[in-house]
């Protein structure tokens, strides 16, 4: 379903450099990476999970983390970048990593998750996520928040427990000397509410600093360590409030009515006296400049117009530019002589996707992740200094150039101008090929023409692969309320009518079309079987919907609060109003089993805390008692997101089988 992006925090430079003709080379790392690709790429080495990841840069740029995948286990290592020399290798399994940052040069931050209940929650499993600090000196990993009771006597003795979980990314400040964490997350009295703790690393202490409300959303914390902004919503009367700090105390300075789309406070804005507010108006998304000093609103930012996210400076904290995607992450920066840097890194690697992935203070030594023909799909290390760019591995051992992806625009049948991508097997003609349609999740995402390995994987198997941006995906603001009361309507026939455009142009055969799809992608793959038959020969759906009224049944139970606000985008999209909606039946997959004339492949993982595995279960029994033909793939201790080597693959193992039996990429 939708998912939420972490930017990435960027130092500034002072002046432009120019990158001399890039020479590559590979940083010895040798007990830790293995260099080498085959030719043909087996399908393990697109269903395992990346053989380097979560690779980061210190702040002053003389040391390296990544995670090495070994199998089914990882590796955590650091290096120093002038000597290539290990540092440090810890061992973390099977753990769910989700995200590695350094706090500052001698400490890392370790984001991991783990799907479990709680005592303190109904609703059964959630997700959740905690905080590991490693100490490259001491060799520790000590985990934030510290779950904790207050002592007798004390102010909150009677009022709350703390809990071991994060609820969003660790905020990094300097504060007289020490590096200070202030984490977001949850206390415990008669309820499970909001809260923030304040973690000095150099001492170990920790203090839960602010305990919010059902209404808290965010804070913002400035460079010493208050409080600047918090941003609450009022569910009753559907009104959100953005307070400032001024005079010692947080007061009101802005407030609106909104029901689903809400303001975002996104971070400090350029100057060190403005924060950055993410609204929309009018239908479209603006940014505007908070003022700090007397809590004014300004004009909408003209940066906005081609701008989805910002790029935080790591020392100051500030906007220091913005992200734009179009077909692939275009990186745009406010100081042109830091634009003039990023444009000649891009140049160096020329025809190729280059992406930002983390960077030194100064900018001198920075991270990129390179996709192309030339490069391979790799993690490179460019050097100021040297201007010399050393490869630091292959994000996947065995893929020596990923397959070229094409853009491809047709109209629907309405008339709405679309677009997809459009991955073709190597060694075919691209005439008369299978295809594979593969509908992304969301449904307000969207597919772009980097690197996937889920549509690779199966290029490389014979088929030609579209992923289509529907209507309903956030390609731009007018195309995803396009969407809005077409979920299963024209949503769907967005995709068939892209078969249609492939076939007028004699690239696949109508005959073997089949589709597959995770998640809004898996109910899409139910969808074309059963609200829009005879375009498929067969179906495969990974963690989908099924019955529309269970799931929305099933998501207004697993929320104390916040609930409504997730039920109003959801009735958004399927054009509903609420739960027990009957119009629900016309979109719901499990209520039209007559229409199915084609196998049907469901793949669940059995932790989905997004999905739950009962909505294929349920398609499973009801197609089966109506003898269609189908077949459930059960991954155990699995989530919504293939986080595990073994059951990533296993999926794919499982569906390429099922498509080779169905739809074989030879005829």
């Amino acid at each position: 379903m939708a998912c939420t992006r972490i930017r990435t925090g960027c130092g500034v430079r002072t002046r432009a450099s120019r990158i001399a003709p890039i020479t590559v080379r590979c940083l010895l790392f040798a007990a830790l990476i293995v260099f080498g690709r085959a030719e043909a790429v087996p399908l393990e080495v697109y269903g395992r999970l990346p053989t380097v990841e979560n690779v980061a840069i210190s702040p002053d740029g003389t040391r390296l983390a990544f995670v090495r995948t070994l199998g089914d286990d990882r590796l955590l290592a650091i290096v120093a970048l002038d000597t290539g020399k290990p540092l440090a290798v810890s061992k973390v399994g099977k753990t769910k990593l989700r995200g590695v940052d350094w706090a500052d040069n001698k400490r890392l931050l370790i984001v991991t998750s783990v799907t479990t209940s709680l005592l303190e929650f109904t609703g059964g499993k959630h997700e959740w996520f905690m905080l590991q600090v490693y100490d490259l000196e001491a060799g520790k990993m000590t985990g934030y928040p510290r779950i904790s009771s207050p002592s007798v006597g004390s102010r909150l003795a009677q009022e709350a427990n703390t809990m071991n979980v994060i609820t969003s990314k660790p905020v990094v400040r300097q504060i007289d000397g020490h590096t200070t964490l202030f984490l977001s997350g949850l206390y415990v009295t008669d309820r499970t509410l909001p809260a923030l703790f304040r973690v000095d690393l150099d001492t170990h202490s920790q203090k839960l600093i602010r305990q919010g409300t059902e209404m808290t959303m965010e804070w913002i914390i400035d460079g010493a360590g208050e409080i600047a902004a918090e941003e609450d919503y009022y569910e009753r009367d559907r009104r959100w409030s953005l307070r400032y700090r001024r005079d010692g105390k947080l007061q009101e300075a802005a407030f609106g009515h909104e029901a689903i789309d809400l303001p975002q406070l996104l971070g400090f804005g350029p100057s060190e006296d403005t924060l950055l507010l993410s609204s929309r108006e009018n239908g479209d998304s603006i940014w505007r400049l908070f003022s700090l000093k007397d809590g004014s609103l300004g004009q909408p930012m003209a940066q906005r117009a081609s701008l989805e996210e910002p790029i935080e400076d790591r020392r100051t904290h500030r906007m220091i530019g913005g992200v734009h995607t179009e077909d692939d992450a275009h990186f745009v920066f406010f100081d042109p002589a830091t634009q003039k840097w990023w444009d000649a890194i891009v140049r160096a690697f020329a025809n190729e996707h280059v992406e930002l992935v983390s960077a030194s203070e100064d900018f001198k030594r920075t991270i990129v992740r390179v996709d192309g023909p030339q490069f391979g799909y790799t993690y490179q290390l460019v050097d100021m200094n040297t201007h010399k760019a050393d490869i630091v591995g292959d994000v996947y051992d065995g893929i020596a150039a990923p397959l070229p992806v094409q853009k491809v625009a047709y109209e629907a049948a309405d008339g709405l101008p679309l677009s997809g991508y459009l991955t073709l097997p190597k060694g075919k003609a691209a005439k008369h090929l299978p295809l594979v349609v593969l509908a992304h999740g969301g449904p307000a995402a969207r597919d772009t023409d980097d690197f996937d390995w889920w549509s690779q994987a199966l290029a490389d198997q014979g088929y030609a692969v579209l992923r289509p941006n529907f209507r309903g995906s956030d390609v731009t603001m007018s195309l995803m309320e396009a969407g809005y009361g077409e979920w299963g309507r024209k949503m769907q026939t967005d995709l068939s009518d892209g078969v249609r455009y492939l076939v007028k142009q004699d690239i696949v055969d109508p005959e073997r079309v089949c589709i597959v799809g995770g998640s809004y992608g898996g109910y899409a793959a139910l969808a074309g079987v059963t609200l829009d038959p005879g375009v498929y020969r067969c179906a495969v759906s990974v963690a989908g919907l099924s019955d529309l009224h269970r799931m929305l049944n099933w998501e207004q139970s697993r929320h104390a609060y916040g609930a409504q606000t997730s039920m109003r985008y959801w009735d958004r999209f399927m054009g509903a109003t609420g739960a027990s909606d009957p119009n629900l039946d016309t979109i719901s997959p499990v209520k039209h089993l007559d229409a199915v004339t084609a196998p049907v492949m469901l793949i669940h993982g059995r932790d989905d805390t997004i999905v739950p595995f009962e909505q294929s279960q349920e398609m499973y029994d009801a197609l089966k008692h109506a003898n269609k033909p189908v077949e459930l793939v059960e991954l155990k201790h699995e989530d919504h997101w293939l986080s595990s080597s073994e059951t990533r693959l296993h999926m794919l193992q499982a569906s390429v089988a099922f498509l080779r039996r169905y739809n074989p990429p030879d005829p």
